[in-house]
């Protein structure tokens, strides 16, 4: 059986794999709905089994079908239930129709609300003890309404507790982005397979709890339709293995971190001991002079050299011969002096990072991206990946935004990709609430993190981490040939890592993390 746990479905795969569910494997729709209406009154007896009171809020399609499936459950179990339709109940055609109709048969007229407004909804709220919020589905396709928005402020004013059905309503179930409003659900049950959209964006404000229903579908259905991505929710160990006791430095890497434009030396200090702390064997910055006592009496751990546009001898064929792996951009600018670094250390052709500044030198044309020989990894914040999708040039395309990136996380991460068609290997990571990681066939999602990395530095703390790992595992020493991994296996590491570390150090807080505190954190994760 495929781990469903951790793999990730568009509605256009859930639909697929429903269809065959009914077309194949003799399962009727119906016979769905009553599955993913006991599933959720399940969870309703075992999480609240004291409450009594149950207010079910009903929209149109198959979501109003398995709410009206849980409100005759409950009805039945003897609870008191009471509904609120947004539209014509009496309109509600197929399964929906037929869960309808089931539950009128099972009460009286006194039980019944089907008011088309939310006259009653304030006080029916007030009452109930549990929600079941079944107004919109996967099927969401514009902005709500206004009063479907004014019934879900309603709802989440309340602070009662919500079950979603399938998905909290106002969510995109592809994109993970809100239609204008959603309800903040207490816990989601999801039906056949996990929405990619549940994951990322703004879904982590409205999902709360996410729990898996299959309804009995055979394997052999999950067997025909491939999923469209994976959930990484905990950190693959097996990507990073123990040392050895003969290990020494000489075996993990040389980096070359290159950044710190005049009087920002943080960037590089911060990347730096994030590689360091995971492991990396040798560093080497390359800075603007000024920034040398800074970071100097920061990394000691570290060499530190200068450049400067009349001198730029810095990069000699010894440092080219001695350097393993590459990461630019953290502080680094976008002047003459920033653009001139890139292209030295993209003329190195080792495996490089591409970061902050150096992303936005590639999206302004300074630097062509064509000489880039790969293995390549860029790992752009929604702003830099609006300037690097918006392009340059006569053939720029219009200027795009964080907020279009935000809207197609997804998709834009592809055609970010696309940019280095040219690179033999090339992994993006789009950085943000659910960061996405995407080698041009994998797409994999990480759920972990929290609200407290909304700080500075914390991206150059990735970029270290990612860097450090690639030192280590992308090109092995060949009596070390057994610890190989994939370009996109040890960017998936060092995202989980860093989001780890952050979780670790919070407790759940959403305030109070630096940095720094992260790069301190990975001592007690790494081994």
């Amino acid at each position: 059986m495929q781990d469903l746990r951790h793999e990730l479905y568009t509605i256009k795969s859930v639909v697929e794999l429903e269809q065959i569910a009914i077309k194949q494997f003799d399962i009727p729709a119906y016979e769905l709905m009553l599955r993913a209406g006991q599933a959720v009154f399940d969870l309703l007896l075992q999480r609240f089994s004291t409450s009594r009171n149950i207010l079910v809020l009903s929209g149109a399609g198959n979501n109003a079908g398995d709410g009206y499936v849980v409100a005759r459950l409950a009805r039945q179990a003897g609870l008191q239930v009471r509904v609120i339709s947004l539209i014509d109940p009496d309109s509600l055609k197929n399964e929906a129709g037929q869960a309808y109709r089931a539950w009128l048969e099972s009460c009286d007229e006194s039980d019944r609300v089907t008011e088309h407004d939310i006259t009653s909804a304030p006080v029916l709220v007030e009452e109930c003890e549990v929600i079941i919020d079944a107004l919109l589905g996967t099927g969401l396709q514009r902005s709500v309404s206004d009063q479907w928005s004014d019934l879900m402020e309603l709802v989440n004013r309340s602070a009662k507790p919500v079950i979603s059905v399938d998905i909290p309503s106002g969510l995109y179930a592809d994109t993970g982005c809100i239609a204008g409003n959603a309800i903040k659900a207490d816990i989601t049950v999801c039906f056949i397979g996990l929405k990619q959209g549940m994951f990322t964006a703004e879904a982590n404000d409205v999902c709360g709890e996410i729990i898996l229903d299959n309804l009995g579908l055979p394997e052999q259905a999950y067997e025909k339709v491939g999923s469209d991505a994976r959930l990484i929710d905990s950190l693959g160990y097996d990507v990073l293995p123990e040392r050895k006791a003969s290990s020494h430095k000489g075996r993990f890497g040389h980096v070359l971190i290159v950044g710190g434009n005049k009087g920002m030396p943080g960037a590089v200090i911060l990347a730096s001991r994030a590689a360091l702390r995971c492991g990396a064997g040798l560093i080497t910055i390359i800075t603007e002079k000024s920034n040398l006592p800074a970071i100097a009496q920061a990394v000691p751990e570290a060499m530190v050299k200068t450049y400067s546009l009349s001198d730029d001898d810095v990069f000699t064929k010894t440092l080219s011969d001695s350097v393993t792996h590459v990461a630019i951009g953290m502080g680094l600018g976008q002047d003459e002096w920033s653009s001139a670094l890139l292209k030295h250390c993209i003329s190195m052709n080792k495996p490089l990072l591409v970061d902050a500044d150096g992303l936005n030198l590639l999206a302004s044309g300074l630097q062509e991206k064509g000489t880039i020989s790969g293995p390549l990894v860029i790992t752009p914040h929604p702003g830099e990946a609006a300037r690097l999708l918006s392009g340059s040039g006569a053939d720029a395309k219009d200027t795009l935004t964080s907020a279009d990136i935000q809207i197609d996380r997804f998709g834009n991460i592809k055609k970010l990709h696309a940019l280095f068609d040219e690179v033999e290997t090339c992994t993006v990571v789009l950085k943000g609430a659910g960061s996405l990681i995407y080698d041009g066939q994998l797409l994999r999602v990480c759920s972990l993190g929290n609200a407290a990395m909304a700080a500075p530095g914390m991206g150059d703390v990735l970029s270290g981490i990612c860097i450090g790992l690639m030192a280590q595992l992308l090109r092995p020493s060949p009596d070390e040939a057994e610890d190989e991994a994939s370009l996109s296996e040890i960017t998936a590491l060092a995202v989980c890592l860093h989001a780890s570390a952050a979780d670790r150090y919070t407790k759940g807080k959403t305030r109070g993390l630096l940095a720094s505190d992260v790069i301190d954190m990975l001592a007690e994760l790494l081994r």
